[in-house]
């Protein structure tokens, strides 16, 4: 008998795993080459970006190694340092889409741990605009404040640790608040990042008006003493501190920074290793959240207790709802809101203010008038549907308007009692008071006769405010309706001008309850003369308000 010999099976040679690293960075490369493929548009956008980042990067550093020697850079390093270190922790919630690695759970489905993942993230994070930026601006205060070879060397240790952490704080964010920002609610961030942007530049202005008045850095002082001993402005004041032959408030400022690198890695760890294990529930808890308030909407709880009753009602609140939930109608009620505060918060601090300026809450917050109907976009046929009379017209325009006027009238009140106790000018107080609520109902007037006139589309995708081809409609309704707005309140700054002209200054305060009465009878008499047009016109505004 013959015995068969099988063949001995030799093991198979594995393949070591690729190093992480450059397998990220390749990535990253990746991303953004074909990012850039998508359009013409999008490649000039970005080169476009890049040019101006640099600009303003060879700007800041030239004016740093210029402040070499100055007293008072020291300071001035520190703020642009937190300033920045702010920027990047900012940056993953109000632009979660300008990176699309900061979004970890892209990688959930493959077999990378985090520890060795996270290493490699931050090293691609360091690829691109921002971080150039960074380490410009950081490589800029370090040559401002660092006398010395003792110095030097710190300063580069303090300029990769101002890098680092700044990188780790945007990424651990992103990571923290991945659910949210791939919601509902971080797309309404996303769009409130103009206004993001807005305050923060009044901000700098503001500083930047102080500085000049001062022509001294020193008043930055008190601040830049409490900033020091934050990261990684710690380290950035470490340069300073060796130049100045403190060597343990140096050591303490890079020992600082290098412990919150740590700690912000640590978090970084334990959150990435959250959301890659743990089951992502936020739609069954949004669902069951929303289905609650659903259910304590019919049973008559909440807030819209405090509604009255009927169509009225009906209509306030869904209009409230369109407020706090549509991203588009809720950008335009945080710009009305936070730039009719900011615009007399500027003037007093600037040193210009007057009373008078609260009248800019007035007019942001009664163009949320203007447009009605686009915001509801095909939905209008609910709406109009039933609408068959000229009182269901009214009723309808009417709820919107007191909707706006709920939030309006106190927010203007508060704004106008505010610039007048900052300002002590109690004496101008019920003028200005007068013509603002004027100023609001003439605008709530104009704003219901523009809805039923000059309707437009509001794309609910993308960031533009009114469909192509209804530009024209936007601008006739908005700044037509101003110009009417401002016209219809002649009479009332025609009374408040004449008693200044007459010296009857005991006899102002009565511009406060005749700017109350005409801006009411203004607003009821626009809502009666727009209501007829809005039947007329409700298959005409249908086919408006539809093409977004």
């Amino acid at each position: 008998m013959s015995t068969q010999v099988q063949p001995v099976s030799r093991p198979s040679a594995t393949r070591p795993a690729p190093a992480l690293t450059p397998l990220f960075v390749r990535l990253k490369l990746s991303l953004l080459k074909n990012g850039l493929r998508q359009s013409a548009g999008r490649t000039a956008a970005y080169i476009a970006s890049i040019v101006i980042t640099l600009v303003i990067a060879a700007g800041l550093l030239l004016g740093l190694i210029l402040l070499r020697g100055v007293p008072g850079a020291p300071t001035l390093a520190v703020l642009l340092t937190a300033l920045l270190t702010l920027g990047w922790a900012a940056m993953p919630l109000f632009f979660p889409s300008g990176d699309e690695t900061l979004d970890p759970t892209r990688l959930v489905m493959l077999p990378l741990r985090p520890r060795p993942m996270i290493v490699s993230l931050l090293v691609a994070s360091l690829i691109g605009v921002g971080p150039v930026f960074t380490l410009v601006l950081a490589a800029g205060s370090v040559v401002a404040v660092a006398h010395g070879a003792a110095a030097a060397v710190v300063g580069v240790v303090a300029t990769v640790l101002v890098l680092l952490v700044c990188a780790a704080l945007a990424r651990a964010i992103a990571t923290a608040n991945v659910r949210l920002l791939s919601s509902r609610r971080g797309r309404d961030l996303a769009v409130l990042s103009g206004l993001f942007v807005a305050l923060g530049a009044q901000g700098i202005n503001i500083g930047a008006t102080k500085l000049s008045q001062a022509h001294s850095l020193t008043v930055l002082e008190p601040v830049s003493d409490v900033l020091r001993w934050i990261p990684p402005a710690s380290a950035v004041d470490a340069v300073a501190a060796t130049s100045e032959g403190a060597y343990g408030r140096a050591a303490l400022g890079l020992a600082l920074s290098a412990l919150a690198l740590v700690l912000l890695l640590w978090w970084w760890v334990r959150t990435l290793t959250r959301v890659m294990t743990a089951p992502d529930s936020s739609t069954l808890q949004a669902a069951e959240q929303d289905s609650g308030r659903r259910r304590g909407d019919r049973a008559g709880g909440g807030w819209s207790r405090l509604l009255p009753g009927g169509r009225t009602g009906t209509v306030m609140q869904r209009t409230l709802r369109y407020a706090w939930r549509d991203p588009k109608t809720k950008m335009g009620w945080a710009t009305g809101l936070g730039v009719g505060l900011l615009v007399p918060v500027v003037s007093v601090v600037q040193g210009n203010g007057s009373v008078y300026t609260a009248c800019w809450a007035s007019g942001l917050l009664g163009m949320q008038m203007y447009n009605q109907f686009g915001q509801d976009t095909s939905a209008f046929w609910m709406v109009a549907s039933t609408i068959s009379t000229r009182r269901d017209a009214y009723v309808e325009l009417r709820a919107r308007a007191l909707a706006l006027c709920l939030v309006a009238v106190p927010y203007v009140s508060l704004v106008v009692v505010g610039a007048a106790a900052f300002l002590g000018d109690w004496e101008v107080f019920p003028e200005a008071y007068g013509l603002a609520l004027a100023l609001l109902g003439a605008l709530v007037a104009t704003g219901a006769f523009a809805s039923a006139r000059f309707p437009y589309s509001v794309p609910s995708e993308g960031n533009k405010n009114v469909a192509p081809g209804q530009a024209g409609l936007a601008w006739i309704s908005i700044f037509g309706g101003m110009l009417v707005g401002a016209l219809l309140c002649a009479p009332v700054l025609g009374l408040t001008i004449g008693l200044h002209v007459a010296g009857l200054h005991g006899l102002l305060w009565l511009v406060l309850p005749v700017g109350v009465a005409y801006g009411v009878g203004v607003a009821l008499l626009g809502l009666r003369l727009s209501a007829p047009l809005v039947l007329r016109r409700l298959p005409e505004i249908l086919t408006a308000v539809s093409r977004g």
